[in-house]
């Protein structure tokens, strides 16, 4: 059987009728949009303390260790948000789970804005967290769960798009009020504000959204998932998606544990190790320290201040650009060959910069403009290779039973990573510098080549379903072995 004909077919070799276009297209394409105004406030949320946190120290009287502990304790925060959200949406739904991450953002958006202290910011950071984790667990899942698997990696990856979005909005926002308004008190503030907009519009645009059809069937909701799948495939296509899902949910039911039982089959303690180690790999690059200190980075590498916030924004422009390219990659290229070449090039700027910043010393003209280009060039890399790869993967490799549960603690994982490296990363530049910094990174970037050239299976092309029943087997490691690049 040839590849195109595997690639059409679901989970138990049924052919599932062509895509078509219509109104459900269409509505489809409103739903995710909606959905993804919670990667807008992930990135927003933050990619805003680059510029914020300057100001906020002079006006809240901040040490260098409460600053760190202000940028890190959102980060912690989403790591518990991660599980929970993940478990949460497994029983409460995602569409539910999804409006309370709105109301999360609004309030923790709130206390922020209006924090009198160190303490009451810290709280606000956290319950932001909160909602920058769950929304990174619960929102994947969800646009993964509606997508039909000919473009799921287009369709899913755009959240991954609308977070950089949302960083690159923050950048440009600090960089407009910090020149503008920057001599008059409490102008963080306001930076801060600006994210309760798309708060209130997810929170109101997922009130007429539709509810998972997948999960609506693990529920054994068949009618109403039936009607959600009508509204977003054309008839034909909903009714054989229907039968599919239905009849891999009901084997789940009969014989699969779900949570941390299911823990106990090897095949899916594989998985969820290799969905850790993506998200950990992909946070050990470096990339949010550029994006939470990049402000930071660029004054050391010779820039001043206002200089230095208004050149952060090319970092913001080029993960955006790669973001709209990583979309149509998605479609044409395999995932594994996508992350090798993404952790290729991460790994050859890392050690770039860290030659640039010995080659270069302080005080050379050329030094800030060098290492301006080489982060640019990481930070395209990366978005164009490795961001919207490891999240849409994250995505569709856990069977459905536990997906919510593993995407979770993957993200757990990832958020750790993340809050580690944002707490002790000033503390890394002061100690041994740039090039010691990005030489590090560029050595845990050569391991994460490794780990991925012989544990992360192929997952493009094929139906969620597809994808479970090899997972179950352990057979989905096989199939990278097999499948042509761009087939």
């Amino acid at each position: 059987m040839s590849a195109t004909q595997t690639q059409r077919e679901g989970a138990h070799g049924a052919a599932l009728p062509p895509l078509t276009n219509g109104p459900h297209r269409k509505r489809l394409g409103l739903v995710a949009l909606v959905a993804t105004f919670g990667g807008l406030l992930f990135g927003y949320d933050t990619g805003v303390i680059n510029g914020a946190l300057r100001p906020m120290t002079a006006d809240l009287g901040l040490t260098p260790l409460t600053e760190g502990i202000v940028t890190s304790s959102l980060l912690f925060g989403a790591a518990a948000g991660a599980v929970g959200g993940g478990r949460l949406s497994d029983s409460w739904g995602r569409r539910k789970s999804i409006l309370l991450l709105a109301v999360l953002f609004l309030t923790g958006t709130i206390a922020c804005v209006f924090a009198p202290n160190f303490e009451v910011m810290v709280l606000g950071r956290v319950i932001l967290g909160l909602a920058v984790g769950g929304a990174s667990t619960v929102v994947p899942v969800f646009l993964a769960e509606l997508a039909p698997y000919e473009i799921r990696g287009s369709l899913a990856g755009r959240n991954e798009l609308m977070i950089v979005i949302g960083q690159l909005a923050a950048f440009v926002v600090n960089a407009i009020i910090g020149n503008v308004w920057g001599e008059f008190g409490g102008v963080w503030r306001v930076m801060l504000a600006v994210a309760a907009l798309p708060a209130i519009a997810l929170f109101f645009g997922m009130l007429r959204m539709p509810e998972s059809p997948r999960w609506l069937i693990s529920k054994g909701r068949w009618e109403e998932a039936l009607a959600v799948l009508k509204t977003i495939r054309s008839v034909e296509r909903a009714e054989a998606e229907m039968a599919d899902v239905k009849h891999l949910a009901d084997e789940e039911r009969a014989s699969k544990a779900t949570s941390w039982g299911a823990l106990k089959d090897k095949w899916i303690l594989r998985i969820i190790l290799v969905g850790i180690g993506l998200g950990v790999a992909q946070q050990l690059t470096g990339i949010n320290s550029i994006m939470y200190y990049g402000q930071s980075v660029l004054v050391e590498a010779g820039f001043d201040s206002n200089a230095a916030l208004i050149a952060n924004i090319a970092p913001g422009v080029i993960a955006v650009v790669g973001g709209v390219i990583a979309l149509t990659l998605m479609q044409r290229v395999n995932r594994r060959t996508t992350l090798l070449l993404g952790f290729t090039l991460t790994t050859a700027c890392h050690f770039l910069i860290g030659i640039a910043s010995i080659v270069l010393p302080v005080g050379n003209a050329a030094r800030p403009f060098v290492i301006l280009f080489l982060v640019v060039a990481f930070v395209g890399s990366m978005q164009t290779f490795l961001n919207i790869a490891v999240w849409v993967m994250l995505s569709e490799i856990f069977p459905l039973h536990v997906r919510g549960f593993a995407i979770g603690l993957s993200v757990f994982c990832l958020w750790i990573a993340n809050a580690l490296l944002g707490l002790f990363f000033p503390t890394l530049v002061a100690g041994v510098g740039i090039t010691g910094t990005f030489f590090l990174f560029g050595i845990v970037g050569i391991a994460a080549l490794i780990f991925i050239y012989t544990q992360v299976p192929e997952t493009r092309g094929r139906t969620l379903e597809a994808l479970e029943e090899d997972v179950t087997t352990g057979a989905i490691y096989l199939v990278h072995k097999k499948a042509p690049v761009g087939s």
